[in-house]
Parts: C-alpha cells; sequence; structure tokens
C-alpha cells in the first residue's frame, strides 16, 4: 500500500472524491511537501474519514468552521469525519497524515466499538477538530508515529500495527470528550452545526456558479438567510465573506485551469473562471499567489517537469 502524495479532488459540495485506502483496509498515509515551489493550500473540503495531522518540519495554518489553528514542527491534530477543513503551507510544510474511515476501528455499525465509543466521537457537534500535544501526550504522539511508519514501510501485520495505533488515539480522543462534555450523546449530523450546514448550502452554490455574475444577494437565498446573517455566518465559520470567498474561488479555479490546460491564454482562464476583463485577473491572482498567471503557469510547469 506504501504512501501517496497529497491532493483534494472535490465535487461541488466539497466533498473530497479521492478514496483513501481500498474496501478492505480503509485508511491511506500522506508524506508531502509544499512550499513555494509546489502546492501551498487545499481549498475547504470534507470527507468521510477522519485524519491525523503531523507536522515534521515548517508550518501548517489548519481553519476549522470557526477556529483556526497554526500547527508547527511536532505537532499533531486530528480533523472530525465530516468536517469541513481548509490547509495551506505557512510559508512551508513537510506534513505526515493518516485518512482513516472510522470504520476501520468500529468494525460493524452495531459493534460495542462503534456504538460506545466511535458513533459518539463522530457525530459529536462539541468535536469538529482536536489537537494532540506532545508535551501532555506523547504516548499517543507515538501511536501515530507507529501506526505512519507501518503503513510507510509495508511491514509484515502492518494493518493490526495501523488499527491498534488509530484505535489508542481514538480512544484518548473520546475519553477527552466525555471529560469535557459528560452529558452529551451522539446525535446531531456529524459533527456539522446549523452554521456549518447553511455555510455548506452557501458553497454549494457559489461552486456551481462561480462563472456567473452572482451576489451577496443570490449566496444568501442559497441557505434560505438574508444578507447580514448570510455574512455573520459566513465569517463565524469560514473567518472570511461570502464575496471574499468566491474572489478567491475564481482565482484558484483559474489557477488550476492554467495548469491543466496549457494551450488555454490568460485571457481564455479569465473568461472561463468569470472574470470581467483579463486584467482584473491578472490583478487578483497576483495579489492571491504573488506572482502574474503566466509567471505562475511558467514556475509550476517548469518544476513538474
Amino acid at each position: 500500500m506504501g504512501l501517496d502524495k497529497c491532493s483534494v479532488n472535490i465535487n461541488p459540495s466539497r466533498k473530497e472524491l479521492k478514496p483513501h485506502g481500498s474496501f478492505e483496509f480503509p485508511c491511506a498515509g500522506y508524506w508531502d511537501w509544499y512550499g513555494e515551489q509546489t502546492r501551498r493550500e487545499f481549498p475547504w473540503h470534507w470527507h468521510e474519514e477522519m485524519e491525523i495531522i503531523y507536522i515534521r518540519r515548517g508550518a501548517l495554518l489548519l481553519l476549522l468552521p470557526g477556529r483556526s489553528c497554526r500547527l508547527k514542527k511536532g505537532d499533531c491534530f486530528v480533523v472530525n469525519a465530516n468536517v469541513l477543513h481548509y490547509i495551506s503551507a505557512d510559508p512551508e510544510c513537510e506534513l505526515q497524515s493518516l485518512v482513516f474511515h472510522p470504520k476501520l476501528v468500529a468494525g460493524e455499525t452495531d459493534s460495542v466499538f462503534a456504538v460506545k465509543y466511535i458513533s459518539p466521537l463522530i457525530d459529536s457537534p462539541d468535536f469538529a477538530g482536536c489537537s494532540i500535544p506532545v508535551e501532555s501526550c506523547p504516548e499517543e504522539v507515538r501511536c501515530f508515529h507507529k501506526a505512519f511508519m507501518a503503513l510507510a514501510n509495508e511491514t509484515p501485520g502492518f494493518e493490526f500495527v495501523v488499527r491498534e495505533n488509530v484505535s489508542k488515539i481514538c480512544l484518548f480522543l473520546y475519553e477527552k470528550l466525555m471529560e469535557e462534555k459528560p452529558e452529551r450523546k451522539a446525535g446531531g449530523r456529524r459533527g456539522m452545526n446549523q452554521d456549518s450546514l447553511r455555510v455548506q448550502e452557501m458553497l454549494d452554490y457559489i461552486h456551481h456558479h462561480y462563472q456567473e455574475n452572482i451576489s451577496l444577494h443570490n449566496i444568501a437565498g442559497a441557505a434560505a438567510l438574508g444578507e447580514r446573517e448570510c455574512l455573520r455566518c459566513f465569517k463565524r465559520t469560514l473567518q472570511t465573506s461570502p464575496m471574499q470567498y468566491l474572489l478567491k474561488y475564481k482565482v484558484m479555479q483559474g489557477a488550476e485551469l492554467l495548469l491543466n490546460e496549457p494551450s488555454k491564454s490568460v485571457s481564455e482562464a479569465a473568461v472561463s473562471c468569470g472574470f470581467d476583463s483579463p486584467s482584473h485577473f491578472s490583478k487578483m491572482f497576483k495579489r492571491f499567489y504573488g506572482c502574474t498567471p503566466r509567471e505562475y503557469r511558467k514556475d509550476k510547469l517548469t518544476y513538474q517537469r
């Protein structure tokens, strides 16, 4: 099985489509470097799997609904299943991660592991993500390393090693959740509160209509909200405004287009992403990427060779 490079293939509702592991063993490991010459950020997305992230070098900006974290060398963090998240190198980062489906630990949906431990954890609206500091939780961080290296090296019986150590981390998370919220019972929609659900509806609208001349009124209407509540909801959840998110999303789509379709001109990319002029596209592109579209395409394609 080994390791893979990180990539995000998402549908318009921001769900990641890439499978992690296999049906028989739903766990995958990733080891990658992000910096000036490689992809530096992954847009807001979610997946059915839980994810454990470890920072080997550099720093990473991790955003969750209503929360931001800057992870540095040695930090470990768990993102819950079905939770929107965004990551970006800050400014460079070497990252290791394990992405695994809860059934790897829980087994059958009616097992004691599923009912007593995993379901209350992944269904809790209080658990979107959790830091595992090495200073106070050295054993849990060691569990990550054991699982990760067993998967990376494909040692004999590595599946048992991965499941055992990931299970220990899940038990740690469950106990931590119960300590903080002992009265909480399983329920809700897997870590998504009302704001998150509304934001997903608005993101879905943006990702389907970003090429059009859409307004704040259009975005708010996608979640049956007024414009003021739309602004507040976006700010609470994603720490940005709807129109700023729309602008950055259009630029990011343009960046993907420049690399995936080298025959397209910058002008064609600008029109395809909903910009009214190539000059406006280039200006916004430089604001977010620090270079012009032509420089970006040249540098990235040269690096990929």
